[in-house]
């Protein structure tokens, strides 16, 4: 039996079954020492105490039916997972926490090599939007899936032929450093900037594929700054890090999109590299556009972070201290 972690307000405890009942996979839910089960109680305050496949939790009525629905879905990934470690255990009850109940209904996007689905509210809505709309925007903190949702969804619309290329675009203004004084070609000038997009690609459609797309220029990443005098038609553009973009630069890459092409811009606002006083094209174009017809944006929070448990507390720190 579980010792109770944390005392909470007498409530009537939820108890449930585990089904089918597998000392195997219980065993692997539950984790070393219970370690899985304490990560649950603890995350949403909650007492659970164990006894083979049934479960009894004591807390609140709203979280202990989340630590509840957490408990089903990790027992139902250990149908085809030996372990838990702490990032698969901490992405289900970040996707429980917020109000996204995981089931095989759950919108997904299908790549060749994998399937994703939105892992909170703010990520459903934000693909929901890249599916419908012609222009979204994906605003927020790092760690919230901006730019891995949307070349997901690029590679997805590719598959479905909906799109003839993916061009992966960011400005060449990050700590400090312009394109100019990095050694090598333009390519090797480029590469440290789209590592991030790289591989992101790798995962979705695996090395030699994107090596063979890029070959064809049916995946073309580059510098913002290539961008202008094109007309962009029936492509997937996303344009990363645009925080870093200056007012210009937005206008530019936005009035690029031709017949058939759909445009995801991601950035955090907090983050811009820009000389002191330059306003971010990134939140210029959010306030002048927000209006407009076609358009959506997303708006992330600390909340929404899937990346380590650690990366959400580092930056609700730093917000605080910026206060």
């Amino acid at each position: 039996m579980l010792r109770p972690l944390l005392t909470d307000k007498a409530t009537a405890p939820l108890t449930f079954s585990l089904d089918p009942p597998d000392n195997q996979r219980l065993a692997v839910l539950c984790g070393q020492l219970d370690h899985n089960l304490k990560q649950v109680a603890s995350f949403f305050e909650v007492v659970i105490t164990s006894r083979g496949p049934l479960f009894s939790i004591s807390g609140s009525e709203k979280a202990a039916e989340q630590a509840k629905l957490s408990l089903n879905e990790l027992y139902a990934q250990t149908m085809d997972q030996r372990s838990l470690n702490d990032e698969a255990v901490y992405r289900v009850l970040r996707s429980v926490a917020n109000c996204e109940k995981i089931t095989d209904s759950v919108l997904k996007i299908r790549t060749p090599k994998k399937q994703v689905k939105p892992r909170s509210r703010r990520q459903y809505q934000y693909v929901t939007d890249i599916l419908t709309s012609d222009v979204v925007f994906g605003v927020g903190p790092a760690g919230t899936g901006k730019t891995y949702l949307a070349v997901a969804c690029a590679v997805q619309a590719m598959a479905a032929d909906e799109i003839e290329r993916i061009i992966l675009v960011r400005p060449a203004v990050e700590a400090g450093e312009r394109l100019g004084f990095l050694p090598g070609d333009i390519g090797q000038k480029v590469d440290p900037y789209l590592r991030p997009l790289y591989d992101a690609l790798y995962e979705f459609l695996g090395f030699e594929r994107v090596a063979r797309l890029l070959d064809r220029n049916v995946i073309e990443l580059a510098p913002l700054a290539y961008m202008r005098g094109r007309t962009l038609s029936n492509a997937f553009v996303i344009l990363d890090e645009a925080q870093n973009t200056t007012r210009q630069q937005m206008k530019m890459a936005l009035t690029r999109l031709g017949f058939g092409s759909k445009a995801v811009i991601t950035g955090d606002i907090t983050q811009t590299d820009l000389p002191d006083g330059t306003v971010s094209g990134l939140s210029h174009a959010i306030d002048a556009l927000g209006e407009v017809d076609g358009i959506s944006a997303t708006y992330f929070t600390p909340s929404d972070v899937v990346r380590h448990a650690l990366v959400q507390r580092i930056i609700e720190a730093y917000d605080a201290k910026q206060e």
